[in-house]
């Protein structure tokens, strides 16, 4: 076997020359790696917030869905409840007959008053005095 290196080699005298850059290369490495990884965790973080809001999003939809259904049945019921049969029937459990027609009063006095024209039943009730009508202006 043939030996390369003496055996009795003295290295010891021997300096290595520092590398005066390492120390520049090493931080800008590290700089740009600090960079790099940021970017990395900036991205993870928009990512699992959009996917958080994307359920939340979907959790609203439902919760709408549900509540736009409950609304559909609550109006369901209320036009059920306020139906004229289901009325007439919680009236006679109350104790309530129909309406008979003496009860009723002639609606002639409020057709009257409802087209406008209005026949003065006593004197006048403001606090002035009513002016003499001597029928100059009548037709």
């Amino acid at each position: 076997m043939i030996r390369r290196v003496p055996s009795k080699q003295r290295n010891s005298l021997i300096h290595r020359e520092r590398d005066r850059g390492l120390i520049r290369k090493l931080v800008a490495l590290l700089v740009c790696g600090l960079v790099l990884s940021s970017g990395f965790v900036y991205a993870a973080r928009q990512h699992f917030a959009a996917l958080q809001l994307g359920y939340e999003s979907e959790n609203l939809r439902r919760e709408r869905q549900q509540l736009l259904e409950e609304q559909r049945r609550l109006l369901l019921d209320r036009e059920e409840a306020a139906s004229p049969v289901k009325l007439e029937r919680a009236a006679r459990q109350l104790g309530m007959q129909p309406v008979s027609p003496s009860q009723v009063a002639p609606a002639r006095e409020h057709s009257s008053s409802a087209k406008g024209e209005s026949k003065p039943t006593g004197p006048a009730t403001s606090g002035s005095a009513a002016a003499p009508t001597t029928g100059a202006g009548l037709d």
